[in-house]
Order: C-alpha cells, then structure tokens, then sequence
C-alpha cells in the first residue's frame, strides 16, 4: 500500500478509538473484526497472511450476519445502549446535558467515516499488502428490507446526510419512541438467569389460525389494546382446560401487535420472584409489556406466590402502566389446597385459619380479568379442524375429515384445539408424503 492508503487505515483508527459514547458499536464480532483488519494492514511492511486472515474473519462475520457492513454500522446506532440513548428515552432532547450532546455529534461523525470505508475499499487494500492478481472477494447482499418499517425514515436519512451529527436530534426522538437496545432488537424475550435474553424466533402462531372461544379473544384483544394506548390495562389470568389454546392466544398476540411496540417476555415460575425487579427495569423504557406466565400454580409459602401478589396488587411504589401480566393456568385456584388445610374447631395453630384459607383461594381474583376457556364440544372441534384443514389446504371431504377427527381425538388427547392442530399437522404431512410417494413411483 502506498502512504497515502496507510494514512488513511491510522485515521481510521484513530476515530474509532476516540469514541465517547458509541464504543460498543465496534465491540461485537463484527466490529471487532473491522479493527482487527485495519491493524493487520495499517503498516508497509504488513504481513500478507496475517492480513488475508483477517480480511478472512472479518468477511465470515459479515456472511454470518448476513449484513453489509454499512447495514451493520447503522443498525448498531439504532440499537446501542449508552448514557446518551438511555437518558433519550426519558426527556425531551431540550432537556438533555449539552456535553452529552456535544459527545454523540462527535460520535456520529467518527462513525461516519467508518461507514465510508466500504468492505470494497478493505479489499482493494488488502490485494496490494498481500501483491494479489486480484482482489479477494467483496461481501454484498441486496437487502430488500435493511431494518423494521419505523426505522427506515431515520436510516434513509442518515444514507443522504453530509454530516451525521447533523441527525441528534431526529436519532434522540427515535431513541424515545422506540427504545434500544434488546427491547429494540427482539420482539419476544425471556429472562433467565437473571438478565433478558431475546427469543429470535418466536412461536408464528396468528390470531387467525385460533378458532373458538371468541368472546375471550375479544376481551384479550381490547384489554391489549388499552395497553398500546397507554391507557390502564388488567391483568390476566387465562383459566381453562389443558389445549384449549391459552397459551396460543397469548403468543398470537405478539404477532398482532408486535410492530405496535408490544413486547412479550415470557418468565418461568421458578424466576417469578425476580417479579418486582422486572417491572421495574421496565417502568422507564417506551416499549409495551406483556408479562407471559405460564401453566401458573403455586404451593403454600411460595416466594413466587408473594412475588406476583406485590405486582399485581402494588405497593407504595406507582404500578407502571406500560406493563401487564397474562397468566395461564389449569387451576381456579392457584394455590394448591389439601383438606388439611381447612381450619376446624379444634385447630389450635391458627386463630385466623379460614382468613388465611381465603386468601389462597381468591388469589386468582387479584387478576382483573379472569377468562375461563371450558373444554370443547364435538361441534367446536369440528369447526377448528375444519378451519385448520382449510388453511393447510387439505383436500378432502368434510364427511372423511370428520370421522379421522373423531377417530384421532378418541385415540390421542380428547377434543381439544392442541388435539385438532396435531390432527391436521399429522394428516397434511401424511397426505403430502403419499402424493410424493405416489409421483415417485410414476416417474
């Protein structure tokens, strides 16, 4: 490479270590194989193989990503979390510290001049440090859609300004409307262990596969829209038979209103003591909560059990309105009861017992909406299995497909919208094998 080349790789480096804020955008694989090349070539005496390495590494992590580097640059921007982007979320741009104004401007425009170095320009400099006949192969794929809908007037924009720290202000107003970070990124989650940790691919059930129990549905879907309107929401409680579509219901509603800013975390009993310092990690960000318990019950003097109570019920500290349980269980009452239990007149352990036998059982009543799912009937099977079959597009008579549905449900796990859905998975996977089988033997 000639000096002027090399001039250029060290100013790159250069700015990228004199990031304030935005550090972690060349912190993940991606990045940090951007660095590591420019360090590989930034000498005239550069050792080729050391310098085909990295251009190596820095194309696969590309590939793995399936993102151009420029692609990687801004949605990186987007999706930081930093003092600036945190600080965004929760005051208007007028009200934020100048300095730290002053500190993102700086930022942009170094990141900026990353951005320009296109992975064309890496390569043509890494044939002339290793003396190539040609260059090594660029990384590009056309990408039809570069990021979610409510992110591509802010990217289009940075694509046609001269100087991105002329763009603070309208990336400040996105920060506060969209958030950042994994709530940013990832439409599902789940915590575990401790943390969140995004669900990359989530359970594509559609409201419009679930047939039945449509008043419930109904009343789910109003109640989750009062939460995406910011105003008051219930929490739920999702009471009924096993397969009877709940959980469905509930994971359908991500898909619905994901783009809307809904998010649907999805915590285990065994981590709902964790409750209350979820909610409260939750309270400042724009996002929109659903907290997803599942198949919920609890034993007596469960730590999980007091958990919930406190959010449900509240305590001195404000109930946040971006934030809402919806709970699934096959018990009314949710607290398992023996006959033990029940105070008699010789019961000398408690005086109060029955007040505490009360409270396990109108537990389920600290939710503020209880829907009940009863189990299906012979015609509301049939309606599913006959909505499922259309929507795989079985082909079959409504006379055979209803007698296999019987036979199925009398063998398996009874009527059920589970047992309808196994049905017809089974029965398109058997169809489609035969059909495949059968042209086979044709040809």
């Amino acid at each position: 490479m000639d000096n002027q080349a090399i001039a250029k790789v060290q100013f790159l480096q250069r700015q990228a270590a004199s990031l304030l804020l935005y550090q972690s955008v060349l912190q993940e694989e991606v990045g940090s194989a951007y660095l590591d090349l420019l360090q590989a070539i930034r000498y005239t005496d550069a050792d080729a193989r050391g310098c085909l390495q990295a251009y190596g590494n820095y194309f696969r992590c590309l590939a793995a990503r399936h993102q151009n580097w420029e692609e990687y640059i801004i949605t990186q921007i987007l999706r930081v979390d930093n003092p600036f982007t945190q600080l965004a979320q929760q005051q208007e741009f007028e009200n934020l510290p100048p300095a730290l104004v002053a500190a993102v401007q700086h930022d942009l425009h170094a990141l900026q001049t990353l951005y320009e170095c296109s992975s064309a320009v890496l390569s043509e400099w890494v044939q002339a440090v290793a003396h190539l006949p040609v260059s090594p192969v660029v990384w590009y794929v056309e990408q039809d859609r570069i990021a979610g809908i409510h992110e591509l007037p802010l990217i289009e924009k940075l694509q046609q300004l001269e100087n991105w720290a002329d763009a603070v202000r309208e990336l400040s107003a996105y920060y506060r409307q969209f958030g950042t970070g994994l709530f940013a990124e990832y439409k599902a989650l789940r915590w575990q262990a401790g943390q969140f940790i995004g669900i990359r691919y989530p359970d594509p059930v559609q409201l419009s596969q679930l047939v039945g129990y449509e008043s419930q549905k109904e009343a789910l879907l109003k109640n989750t829209e009062f939460l995406l309107s910011g105003q008051v929401a219930l929490h739920v409680l999702l009471y009924g038979s096993r397969g009877s579509g709940k959980s469905s219901l509930v994971k359908a509603l991500l898909n619905e209103y994901g783009d809307c800013n809904l998010r649907l975390l999805e915590v285990a009993k065994s981590e709902l003591k964790d409750l209350p310092k979820i909610v409260e990690q939750l309270r400042s960000v724009p996002q929109k909560f659903i907290i997803f318990v599942d198949d919920l019950s609890f034993e007596e003097d469960d730590d999980a059990f007091k958990a919930l109570k406190v959010v449900l019920e509240g305590n001195l500290t404000a109930r946040p309105q971006n934030v809402v349980v919806y709970a699934t269980s096959n018990r009314r009452h949710l607290i398992r009861e023996f006959f033990a239990d029940r105070p008699s007149p010789k019961d000398n352990e408690e005086v109060h017992a029955w007040d505490t036998m009360q409270e396990k059982l109108s537990f389920s009543d600290r939710f503020g909406l209880t829907l009940t799912f009863e189990p299906a009937n012979q015609k509301t099977y049939l309606q599913i299995i006959q909505h499922l079959a259309a929507q795989a597009g079985i082909d079959m008579s409504p006379e055979d497909l209803e007698r296999q549905a019987l036979q199925w449900a009398t063998r398996h796990n009874g009527r059920s919208g589970r047992t309808a859905r196994q049905f017809v998975d089974f029965l398109k996977a058997e169809l489609t094998l035969s059909s495949s089988t059968h042209y086979a033997v044709n040809t």
